[in-house]
């Protein structure tokens, strides 16, 4: 059986690729990825693992991993007004209280799941240019001259995913009036800021989220601000340290005083897309954000990309080539309705943040921010494996 596992080719070497390569391996499938950048590692600062995902990271033996480069959220996490005032606690469990919840370095998260793959497995420098499919077989063209073929191909490939075409007719991204400021600052900087909880300040048409990293020898700060002009979507556009001050000036002292340590910042117009009809054809379907772009207001992007890759190779486990097409349906059939739920939720979020969503009666507004609790609850407690291993029996009978 181990010789009629299928062949995988991965486009795109970010979290969501290089987890379900480790996912994929661990089932005995042959993997290979291919990411565009000449080395691999993320521009960026942090990233939010919450339980949903870190469930499956511990069932392929990164438990260790995050722990060491990560950072723990703990209960003492919260939401409170532009002034200070305290909102409500911020769910970092789920409903058994079990906390998994953790700031992470992108490149730190990058670096140890790409460490765990064979040697050769990723292959750097190929930006992908075409894909054609016939006889049984996946090819991939990319810029350099080379090409790849396979059984199946993942286009993990992000919101510019130059394999998104070739499922579902190309369709524009959907801007949020909104960008955000992201960045670091070391801990050593402001030594008594706590780096054992993730803390957010809402104000008018602004947020301002904390939350610590490796270990907590970085702290991770991210101003959401209103856009004037639909920017350019990227992961690294600079920033104006001093037009961010200006920005929450005036905010809970807390943030004036750890913006006051901001050398440098990146900025980024936030994006998403409409939920797709479909993200498979054939022997090629798409995961995380090549799929599914989301606003980060429920930092579930990471999350619901590590989602699909469990779910994935759940699925292929059971595979062999003739079935590939049907496996590959029963993984969108799986997924698609799960992550529209979460990129609605992330929009909806973002607009309670925000008080786009017309709250004259902050405390209305308040509300509403403490009784979300109960919907990260069930976000956090979903476990896409055993519905995976139903799916992959089903097509075995």
């Amino acid at each position: 059986m181990a010789n009629s596992k299928p062949n995988v080719v991965i486009v795109g070497g970010g979290i969501g690729g290089l987890f379900a390569a480790n996912a994929l391996i661990a089932q005995g499938v042959n993997v290979s990825v291919y990411e565009q950048a000449p080395a691999l590692g993320e521009v960026g600062a942090g990233v939010y693992l919450t339980p949903n995902s870190v469930r499956h990271l511990e069932r392929l033996g990164f438990g260790p991993a995050v722990e060491k480069w990560g950072a723990r959220v703990g209960p003492n996490s919260h939401y409170f007004r532009d002034d200070g005032t305290s909102i409500a606690p911020v769910q970092v469990t789920d409903s058994s209280g079990w906390n998994a919840t953790f700031g992470m370095h992108r490149a730190d998260f990058v670096n140890f799941l790409a460490a765990a793959l064979p040697k050769n497995a990723v292959n750097t420098g190929h930006r992908c240019v075409g894909f054609t499919q016939e006889g049984g077989k996946a090819r991939v063209t990319f810029a350099n001259g080379a090409s790849t073929e396979a059984d199946i191909v993942i286009g993990a490939d992000g919101i510019h995913s130059e394999l998104r075409p070739h499922v579902f007719p190309p369709s524009t991204p959907v801007f949020s009036s909104t960008s955000a400021y992201r960045g670091t600052v070391p801990h050593e900087r402001v030594p008594d800021w706590p780096v054992d909880r993730w803390q957010m300040w809402l104000g008018k048409g602004k947020h301002f989220l904390v939350f610590p990293l490796r270990a907590g020898k970085l702290i991770n700060f991210v101003g959401f601000v209103p856009a004037d002009q639909e920017m350019k979507e990227s992961w690294s556009a600079p920033g104006d340290p001093d037009a961010l001050r200006r920005d929450f000036a005036g905010w809970d002292p807390r943030v004036e005083k750890l913006l006051a340590q901001v050398d440098k910042t990146f900025r980024w117009a936030l994006y998403d897309r409409e939920p797709l009809p479909t993200w498979t054809k054939g022997r090629l379907t798409l995961l995380g954000d090549a799929a599914h772009p989301m606003l980060p207001h429920l930092g579930q992007g990471a999350n619901q990309s590590i989602e699909d890759g469990m779910a994935l190779a759940t699925i292929l486990a059971r595979s062999d080539s003739q079935s590939i097409p049907a496996a590959l349906e029963a993984y969108e059939r799986l997924r698609r309705e799960r992550v529209a739920q979460v990129q609605r939720g992330a929009r909806e979020n973002g607009l309670r943040y925000d008080g786009v969503s017309g709250f004259a009666d902050l405390a209305k507004r308040d509300a509403e921010i403490a009784a979300h609790a109960n919907f990260r609850k069930k976000l956090y407690d979903f476990d896409v494996v055993p519905q995976a291993e139903e799916a992959a029996l089903a097509l075995a009978s």
